[in-house]
Formats: structure tokens, C-alpha cells, sequence
């Protein structure tokens, strides 16, 4: 998110406009917690994980009481443009304000990844990154032990974290929520792969799918295999950002900045095939969000 902060401030004041930056998200708007944005506003942080502006949920927002106040303070601040980065809750509440009159740009900024309009939103490579990483610190814990380790990642009602770590990762096992698994074929995997001399078993868990710990004790009496839980938790919400989502977040951050000066709003903008898009934030809604089932029959052919 800093990435996009940056690009948006310094797009803005290569254009000559001046330009705010909203503390704490909807609730800080509501509580007039604005301040004045420069180029050194934003040095050194393009490497730096989370933002420089902070967040929160806002409750209050979505309230009438509560959007009359946000309105209010973009009218004393004389705010004739606001950029939202976040995802689909805050979407959501840059379509109100887009409705209400006010010219408002989304930047899709989530480690989920469950925006069904673009390919991927930022945040996400990094979290996978960090999932990836502690895969193969793990994988050596659980070769020198000879266990099984149930890894479970974040990502709502996503797998895509669990996907793209669990196939990067070289894990045996990848169970999401997209996708019904077989509680049976997960041990088989792992009875075939002790037969073989193997030393450990990667399975990589979304959140929510189910309760790791019951996993665990079902692998256990149906293999005779030592299985371990270990969960990465928020961990995956920070760290260093990739390169890749550096570069989706400036070119979406300058993107925004133009779109709004070419006299357009509610509009969010988006990856496809490599390209910065945009289109109409209700659209961008509404669009389901399919999970890569290819991808997903990748995993499993590797896993054998």
C-alpha cells in the first residue's frame, strides 16, 4: 500500500495538485484526521510493508449520521478527489461516496487476492512470498523429525495464498475452500510417500476450510504419521512487499491520479494480462471472483 501512497502523491504533485493524506481510513475522514502530503511525505517507503497512513474499519461510515460527517469534512477540506485503497468493504464505501457526488478511485489493495474483476491485488505476492518461505523452513523441521505439518495460511474465503504458496512451496497436500477435499486422500498421499522414503508432508491449509488441530489427529490415526499444526497467522500481513506488487501499485497509484483528472470517477482499477484497467467500481463488485481450478489440478499432478 505504500507503493500506491507514493505513486499517488508524487503523480499528483507532478500534475501541480495539491494533495491530502486521510489517517485511519473511513474513520478518520469522518474525524477530520487529514493532513497536508509532499515528496518527502512519502521517502523511503516503496520497501516498507503496511502504510504510512494507517487503517481501521469504520463502522460509523456506513451510517447515515456517520456518511453526512465524512461528507461534511470533504467539503471543509475542499477535497475535490478521494483515491480508497483496500478491498471490497472499502470498495464499498468508494461507490457511496462516488454516488453521493464525490469523484473517488479504488485501488484493489488485499493479501486475499478475492476480487473477481482483476487478476491479482496488491498485497498478495507478498503474502505468498512469506507463506512460501516459511514452508521451506518448516519442510526442513519436519524432514529431520519425519513428520507431517499442517501449515495454515490466511486469505478469508480464498485459497489463493494456499494455492500459489502451497505449489511454490513444493507441498504434498493443498486444501481450500473452492474445492472439496478427501480427507482419505490426503492420508493415502502421505502413507505413499513414507513408503517411498519420504521424510516429510507439506499440506497447506486455508483458513476456514477447518479446524487444523482435528486434521492433525485425523492424519494421525489414519497413517501413524506425527502431525504437527503450525499457524502463520498475520505474520503474512507485513514484511518487505515484492517487486511485483511494488510495480502493480505504482502503476495503479499513477493510474488513479489520471483518471481522476481526465474528469472520471467510481471507477477501480485493476490487472489483466499484465495491464493496468479500470472500470466501473458497482461492475467491479459484482463480478465473482473463480478460482484458477487449472492450477489447482497442477498441484495435485506435481504431488504424486
Amino acid at each position: 500500500m505504500n507503493a500506491a501512497i507514493r505513486a499517488v502523491i508524487r503523480t499528483a504533485i507532478f500534475n501541480n495538485i495539491n494533495i491530502v493524506g486521510i489517517k485511519q481510513g473511513y474513520e478518520g475522514l469522518i474525524n477530520g484526521e487529514i493532513e497536508e502530503m509532499n515528496l518527502s511525505s512519502v521517502a523511503d517507503i516503496i520497501h516498507r510493508g503496511g502504510t504510512i497512513l494507517r487503517s481501521s474499519r469504520s463502522e460509523e461510515f456506513m451510517t447515515e449520521e456517520g456518511f453526512k460527517r465524512a461528507l461534511n469534512v470533504i467539503k471543509v477540506f475542499g477535497i475535490n478527489g478521494i483515491i480508497v485503497l483496500g478491498g471490497d468493504g472499502s470498495f464499498k464505501g468508494a461507490r457511496k461516496l462516488a454516488n453521493a457526488g464525490v469523484p473517488t478511485m479504488g485501488i484493489p489493495c488485499t493479501i486475499d487476492n478475492d476480487m473477481g474483476y482483476t487478476d491479482y491485488t496488491i498485497g498478495f505476492f507478498t503474502a505468498v512470498e512469506t507463506a512460501a518461505e516459511a514452508i521451506g523452513k518448516i519442510r526442513d523441521t519436519s524432514t529431520s523429525h519425519g513428520r507431517a505439518n499442517i501449515i495454515e495460511v490466511m486469505g478469508r474465503n480464498s485459497g489463493d495464498i494456499a494455492l500459489y504458496s502451497g505449489i511454490s512451496g513444493g507441498a504434498e497436500s493443498i486444501i481450500v475452500p473452492e474445492i472439496k477435499f478427501n480427507i482419505d486422500e490426503v492420508i493415502k498421499r502421505a502413507i505413499r510417500g513414507r513408503n517411498r522414503g519420504k521424510l516429510h508432508h507439506i499440506i497447506v491449509l486455508a483458513e476456514g476450510v477447518g479446524n487444523p488441530y482435528d486434521l492433525a489427529e485425523d492424519i494421525k490415526e489414519g497413517s501413524d504419521i506425527d502431525t504437527r499444526v503450525t499457524i502463520l497467522g498475520h505474520v503474512q500481513r507485513g514484511g518487505t512487499p515484492t517487486s511485483f506488487d511494488r510495480i502493480m501499485a505504482s502503476e495503479m497509484g499513477r493510474r488513479a491520479v489520471e483518471l481522476l483528472l481526465e474528469g472520471k470517477s467510481g471507477r477501480a482499477l485493476g490487472i489483466k494480462c499484465n495491464k493496468v484497467m479500470d472500470l466501473d467500481i458497482i461492475e467491479a463488485l459484482d463480478i465473482e471472483k473463480k478460482f484458477n481450478e487449472e492450477m489447482y489440478e497442477t498441484a495435485k499432478i506435481l504431488s504424486i
